[in-house]
């Protein structure tokens, strides 16, 4: 087993981050985090110019090219200096161009994807609902009943990053009202946030400012026949591969977390004097330093792994899950930890090590809480599913 990377994925993680530390430095970031309901459509925009959107999309469709792996650098190489704020990327590139590769029309792909790769359409996802949380299926209350022409939606999402500044919502509906299983009848539409009937608000939150994070309301919204994803009632079986994608881009930005992490910790211990000299010095810190590096030398080998099943077609259910998990707990271990190397200074907005604490902290609950993951992996391991 070889997770070393291939001569061109290598030229790409250094290319990745001779453009972080020149067009998206850690300065600029914390810029941009200041105003949290100021959307940054100028980070957007640097992405758009270097090509990023189109990463992972076809070339016939105008994208890049690249597979998971490919994805999965450039998501760790922008975290290192981004943190929660490469969501600006990732979202569109789930949620638009890996769905819609996967199960849109041929019309629908020439329609999208050039437009996601040039920086043109901007996506945001509506699973989630506030009765359900984690339980996508169990509090999914919003319907598309079936009319002349398409579909009328109505219903509530929220936790919808960028919806706010979203071209369409890759929305999840029930179409079936009785069936035997609760994930069956449940279909995707693509939704343009511009209809009749929807209305956005944002969230106050803690962390990933400026992203956005929304409740859409959905009041009678008429969406036409052309914009069902995928096969009608079946939205389920189809979102489950896309689920692993997700995770493993959600843990390879804890990894690139833990990079920003390590090195401001190995830096300011270098730097900072203290008692005669730099706390660099100190057992203490350096126990502090090394844990952070073990761990995120653990988490990079998890997803290394779990990307790698992915991109040879390969089952990754497990993998994936497992990768989310500790990706995550350690980020959160070790930005805590950069929190204790600086001291007073980590606390300050001044740098960026709070930044990294607070918008880590967010992948622990989301897309999927990992005490829910725990309950997959323990399934999967044999136990008896531990909810309905």
């Amino acid at each position: 087993m070889d997770f070393d990377l291939t001569e061109q994925q290598d030229l790409f993680r250094k290319t990745v981050r001779e453009w972080v530390d020149r067009e998206a430095p850690k300065e600029w970031a914390r810029e941009l985090e200041r105003d949290e309901h100021a959307f940054p459509h100028a980070l957007w925009d640097k992405f758009t110019e270097a090509g990023f959107h189109g990463i992972g999309l076809p070339e016939e469709y105008g994208g890049q090219g690249g597979d998971v792996l490919t994805q999965m650098i450039l998501a760790r190489g922008l975290s290192r200096s981004l943190a929660g704020l490469t969501w600006v990327w990732g979202i569109s590139s789930f949620a638009g161009g890996k769905s819609v590769g996967l199960y849109g029309t041929e019309e629908q792909k020439r329609r999208h994807l050039p437009a996601i790769a040039e920086g043109r359409e901007k996506w945001a996802i509506g699973f989630t609902e506030p009765g359900g949380g984690t339980d996508v299926l169990g509090g999914l209350r919003t319907k598309a009943t079936k009319v002349d022409g398409g579909w009328v939606v109505s219903g509530q999402k929220t936790w919808s990053s960028m919806a706010h500044v979203a071209d369409y919502v890759l929305l999840l509906a029930r179409t079936a009202e009785y069936t035997e299983k609760r994930h069956q009848g449940v279909s995707l539409f693509i939704l343009p946030t511009r209809s009749d009937g929807v209305t956005i608000r944002e969230i106050p939150k803690v962390g990933m400012r400026s992203l956005g994070s929304c409740d859409v309301f959905l009041d009678d919204v008429f969406v036409p026949d052309e914009n069902l994803l995928g096969e009608q009632d079946k939205a389920w079986y189809m979102l489950l591969p896309t689920l692993n994608n997700e995770r493993i881009m959600l843990s390879s930005f804890c990894v690139g977390i833990m990079d920003g992490v390590l090195e401001d910790a190995v830096r300011y211990a270098k730097e900072r004097e203290a008692f005669g000299g730099v706390i660099g010095r100190f057992q203490a810190v350096q126990h502090h330093i090394a844990n952070i590096a073990m761990w995120r030398d653990q988490a990079e080998l998890m997803v290394n792994r779990a990307a790698w099943l992915q991109s040879l077609g390969r089952p990754c259910h497990q993998e994936a899950n497992m990768a989310k998990v500790v990706a995550s707990e350690l980020g959160g271990q070790a930005a805590d930890l950069g929190l204790q190397v600086l001291g007073g200074m980590g606390y300050s907005a001044e740098t960026d090590m709070q930044r990294y604490w607070r918008d880590v902290r967010l992948f622990r609950i989301g897309p999927i809480t990992n005490e829910m993951a725990r309950n997959g992996i323990a399934e999967e391991l044999g136990l008896p599913r531990s909810f309905a």
